[in-house]
């Protein structure tokens, strides 16, 4: 049932696009359907490069060098992932556009009276859309590749140092072949991310496949043309995902089983040393300390937004939904890891990794395949209790916030699987074994012996899920009934009518909390590094047994 609850919003979206109420794929096909396609790939391919470039330069500075700051830097390049990437464009355009303080200090400056008298890059456009996104998801390939590196070992860099190789073909020739199986996963992470994304190419105007779903379903009330649009999108994710995976089909990566050397970071010049530190710091200074900035000081100078009518209601209904998905969706994984960990049975076991195909679906899709059926449903529903009570109950799905917490659920369902697979895999077999031998059964074994030992990553999960949740903006457009925002709505209304001193208290809100999650993964990732290099540099001790590692 739960992976059936996953999957009916996918095939929903298959179903509706072969069998529309007005068929408009010849009207697509000839006038707007081009012109998305060839955005959305323009817009993936970029990010996905950039971020790549970005994400993979500064993991191997910090990996391979010694230069000021490199402590701090490290975890500093995560700090993007706290800011939305809707939050960063709005900061940019404010930053840089005619009235921004950028062109104002040029025109006070040179002596310019109005924008003919100089030329300026266009700020709404398909390029600065590529910077923004590529600013806010380059962190996903910076962790990957860092990790990648850092598991590599300290010999191989000897080795190709005494034959020769420079800077350069150290990097080019030994540490890349090797980490590519992470770059790539990382890069696949943020094209998928890019294709999700609605807010920042609704600001810039840029017209995507995921805007495309908005017009065509909103504006002209086309469900099947918003399904056949969606359907597109989805072999867009399917095509990334196959992508990643045949271009990883011939490549074999070992490690020696015995104990390796880790890589020393080798000290760079004075000169060296702080362009390094300033070409680490720019993109934290691109994707956190400008929007930040820019948001804080609206913050600030127009405090009234705190205490605007709305304010305190969005911020319960978002923790409302937030919370209930959080929780629905890690208590929805526990059932099924430890359903699945429990029966021998095959089909089970086939089912589990179908849960997270959610994930790689785009948020507007996911609404498309929910909102239709639902709405279906809860019509004959609605004429039930109608014909049984005499009274309407009105939509209780659709018309209600359990639209939006079913989309969540569906979309960050493999992010609580994920971490609770994890927890269980790292559970001892013989302790579940021996509370069952005492005569706990499969509730109580999992009551008194898993939760106690996972709760730390079952916190975890519910706090990712609820970042998450927090931060998701297509889905949500759609799903809201009437009069219903939440923190990232409320942001993207406001900052579509180019207010942001009411668009400022709620992003500040959902920075915070997405900074939550970024502590959480600096912990996680740092602190692994820390225990493996204390494990790399401890002796042996010939008097431990075999029962001391296990």
């Amino acid at each position: 049932m739960i992976a059936a609850l996953v999957v009916m919003p996918i095939l929903s979206v298959v179903v509706l696009a072969f069998n529309p109420t007005e068929n408009i794929w010849p009207h697509l096909l000839s006038t707007t359907l081009p012109r998305y396609a060839a955005n959305t790939a323009i817009l993936t391919l970029g990010t996905g490069l950039l971020a790549a470039a970005v994400g993979t330069g500064a993991a191997w500075l910090v990996t391979m060098y010694r230069f000021p700051g490199v402590r701090l830097i490290e975890w500093l390049l995560l700090l993007p992932l706290a800011i939305p990437a809707y939050v960063g464009a709005y900061a940019l355009v404010d930053f840089l556009d005619y009235s921004g303080p950028v062109q104002t200090a040029l025109r006070g400056a040179m002596g310019w009276t109005s924008a003919k008298d100089y030329a300026f890059p266009q700020i709404r456009s398909l390029p600065a859309a590529v910077v923004v996104l590529a600013a806010a998801l380059y962190p996903y390939v910076y962790m990957l590749a860092r990790a990648a590196f850092r598991e590599q070992s300290g010999g191989s860099y000897e080795v190709a140092r005494a034959l020769g190789a420079g800077a350069f073909g150290l990097f080019w020739r030994v540490g890349l072949p090797l980490a590519r199986p992470a770059v790539a996963a990382g890069a696949a992470i943020v094209m998928m991310e890019t294709v999700n994304d609605f807010g920042v190419v609704d600001y810039f105007a840029v017209q995507t496949l995921t805007t495309g779903i908005f017009t065509v379903w909103l504006e002209t009330g086309n469900t099947g043309g918003a399904a056949q649009i969606a359907s597109v999108l989805l072999a867009v994710i399917l095509v990334l995902v196959a992508l990643e995976k045949v271009s990883r089909r011939n490549s074999r990566y070992y490690q020696s089983a015995r104990q390796q050397r880790p890589v020393t970071r080798m000290a760079l010049g004075p000169a060296a040393g702080w362009a390094a530190t300033a070409l680490c710091l720019l993109p934290v200074g691109m994707g956190f300390v400008l929007p930040l900035g820019v948001i804080l000081s609206y913050a600030v100078r127009q405090a009234d937004g705190w205490v605007s009518p709305g304010l305190l209601r969005t911020f319960l209904n978002t923790l409302t939904v937030g919370g209930s998905a959080a929780v629905l969706t890690v208590l929805g994984a526990l059932f099924m890891v430890y359903g699945v960990r429990l029966t021998g049975r095959r089909l089970p076991k086939l089912l589990l990794p179908v849960t997270t195909i959610g994930y790689a679906a785009p948020g507007a899709v996911l609404a498309v395949g929910i909102l239709i059926p639902m709405a279906a449903l809860d019509h004959r529903v609605a004429d039930f209790i109608l014909w049984l009570t005499g009274r309407d109950p009105g939509l209780l799905i659709t018309g209600s916030a359990a639209a939006i917490v079913l989309a969540y659920i569906v979309r960050f369902f493999a992010i609580a699987q994920g971490a609770t697979d994890a927890a269980f895999g790292r559970v001892p077999p013989s302790l579940p074994m021996a509370a069952r031998s005492l005569g706990r059964g499969v509730g109580g074994a999992l009551r008194e012996v898993y939760l106690p030992l996972m709760k730390g990553s079952v916190g975890t999960a519910l706090l990712l899920v609820f970042v998450d949740c927090v931060k998701e903006l297509p889905a949500t457009l759609l799903l809201r009934p009437f009069n219903f925002d939440t923190l990232a709505t409320r942001v993207h209304e406001k900052a579509s009518l180019e207010n942001l001193g009411q668009a400022a208290p709620p992003a500040v809100l959902v920075i915070l909390v997405g900074l939550v999650s970024v502590l959480l993964l600096a912990r996680a990732q740092f602190g692994r590094s820390r225990r493996g290099a204390a494990v790399l540099r401890a002796k042996p001790d010939r008097s431990m047994s075999l029962k001391a590692p296990l």
